[in-house]
């Protein structure tokens, strides 16, 4: 009985044991296959992670390679229609302007000129200074108010247009005039005019500006005119600059815009006059919505506003190294030649110009060793000879010829350094102005004379020579249309009188090309060497100069 009642007291604790037995073996085996589960859940993990981490980077990459600012380079992508499948799709890239070829020219430059119905007649003339239709020009001048026209005119000035009503727009400046409004949207209203093909550039001036077109395609073919571009000068005078920007192309000198710098102004410049009402004119207009748009100043000293009164003389014999594209207010300054009008003076700049626009006013510093002078000459324009030697550093800054914008200022006042006029009679220049150009085909020589400016002259008490003597120059000069793709030029210089002749004759450049110029003044201790340096940017050409004198 005890064993009958042991047995079925076993019985029930082995069959409560069973139950509880079961899921604790279960537990054991779930417990050695959880670390293999694990392992796997986190290498899946991980390869998904790697995996969703490569096509990110892959596509971030893309994506940075692309313009975040498609509009500004104007680069569309098109699949071109076909019946095909889409591999056999064919991808496009559209031209600016139409198709383009490797160099900018004339024909890919349209002109805005703003011009005023008042004024016209007179400065129809510098227009027509620089106008050359055979040249497959563009432009288009911008009046207030319609002119008399002429037909035997149609073919020497650009068309002729009235510009659009502006009096939606506020003009809260008391000393400007709304005009500026006006003149501000000259670019944006040529563009809208359409039917312009192959545009790549659009180029502003005012009627009173002269272009030296040649010298403005160069400078413009230093730009890829696909990007944003803002190209101009600034004034000659610092309070101009500080008044209105050191950042603004002054209009007057002329300003560049590439194309799609100004389809996108042409967008917002209406919206964009609108908030600034207190503005003075058009140049600082223009500025504002450059600004807007992020597009600063590409600064080329070769457009020339001149704020200035009085003689460009001492500007131009010293211009700066850089081709000359411009030359604005001719009716507010001398003529740049003695004693002729002011369209007759730039009409016999105009002959230099056509023979070699590259050198036109470039200044080159010669040294005479035998008579112990300086010699200044500015191609194209005059020639001055210092008694003594001056050093370089001298004689490339301006002379003072020229009064400040501002009639109170002095010469802290200029945005650039200048040199009093000399009041020493012995260290007065003697100046050679041009009286003819011309070129020998066959030989490819230009040949300019410069012919002495006689002015009342204080006796000297200095013994040396007189340059006095001289009373005419030649300039001697290959045409060198890529002058500004390389680093030296060269040529040769004559001086003449009744029984004198002195020759500059062409010798091989400096070995020397540390020492910028007259390298013969540091080299072996000489004195004074007769070289003659050509202001290319940090290289001279020394050239020898020997004198023979007739009996």
């Amino acid at each position: 009985m005890k064993a009958a009642q042991n047995n079925p007291e076993k019985f029930i604790w082995d069959s409560m044991r069973t139950p509880t037995g079961a899921p604790m073996a279960v537990a054991a085996a779930q417990g050695k296959a959880l670390p293999k589960l694990m392992v796997w859940l986190i290498l899946f993990v991980s390869a998904t992670y790697m995996v969703y981490t490569l096509k990110l980077v892959s596509s971030s990459h893309s994506a940075c390679e692309e313009d975040v600012f498609p509009d500004r380079h104007q680069t569309v992508r098109l699949l071109e229609p076909t019946n095909s499948t889409v591999e056999n799709a064919t991808v496009r890239t559209p031209q600016l302007g139409g198709q383009e070829s490797d160099k900018t020219g004339l024909e890919h430059i349209v002109f805005g000129i703003a011009a005023s119905a008042k004024l016209w007649n007179k400065r129809k003339e510098y227009i027509k200074l620089w106008w050359e239709p055979e040249k497959k020009m563009r432009g288009i001048v911008w009046l207030d108010s319609p002119v008399k026209t002429y037909r035997n005119e149609s073919r020497s000035l650009p068309e002729l247009r009235i510009s659009g009503d502006t009096s939606r727009f506020a003009y809260r400046n008391k000393q400007g005039h709304r005009s500026a409004i006006r003149i501000s949207r000259i670019v944006s209203e040529t563009l809208r005019l359409g039917g312009m093909e192959n545009v790549r550039w659009f180029v502003m001036g005012d009627d009173d500006t002269v272009f030296v077109t040649d010298n403005l395609v160069r400078i413009l073919n230093k730009y890829d005119h696909n990007q944003y571009y803002y190209i101009g000068s600034l004034s000659e005078s610092h309070l101009q600059n500080i008044y209105f920007s050191y950042g603004m192309a002054y209009g007057g000198g002329g300003f560049a815009i590439s194309y799609p710098l100004a389809k996108a102004l042409e967008k917002m410049q209406d919206r964009c006059i609108q908030r600034y009402p207190g503005l003075y004119g058009s140049d600082d207009r223009m500025q504002a919505c450059m600004a807007e748009l992020g597009v600063p100043l590409t600064k080329e000293l070769g457009f020339h506003q001149y704020d200035v009164y009085g003689n460009l003389f001492g500007l131009l014999a010293a211009h700066p190294v850089t081709p000359l594209v411009s030359l604005h207010h001719l009716d507010v300054v001398e003529p740049i030649f003695p004693n002729v009008t002011r369209v007759q003076a730039l009409q016999r700049l105009k002959i230099p110009m056509q023979l070699d626009s590259a050198g036109l006013m470039q200044q080159s510093i010669c040294y005479d060793k035998t008579n112990g002078w300086t010699v200044s000459v500015s191609w194209g324009f005059a020639i001055q000879i210092f008694r003594g030697v001056l050093s370089p550093r001298e004689i490339e800054m301006p002379s003072r010829t020229f009064l400040n914008w501002y009639r109170r200022a002095d010469y802290t006042a200029y945005a650039f350094n200048t040199r009093p006029v000399m009041r020493n009679p012995c260290q007065k220049p003697f100046v050679f102005y041009l009286s003819r150009a011309s070129i020998k085909s066959n030989m490819n020589l230009t040949t300019s004379e410069y012919t002495r400016h006689h002015t009342p002259q204080t006796l000297c008490k200095w013994r040396m020579a007189e340059p006095g003597d001289i009373d005419r120059v030649e300039v001697h000069k290959k045409p060198d249309p890529h002058l500004w793709d390389r680093q030296r030029s060269t040529f040769d210089v004559e001086f003449h009188n009744q029984d004198f002749s002195y020759r500059q004759n062409r010798t091989e450049p400096s070995k020397h090309p540390q020492e910028k110029l007259l390298p013969g003044l540091k080299l072996k201790k000489e004195k004074l060497d007769d070289r003659c340096g050509h202001m290319r940017g940090s290289v001279a050409i020394s050239s020898l100069m020997t004198g023979v004198r007739k009996n």
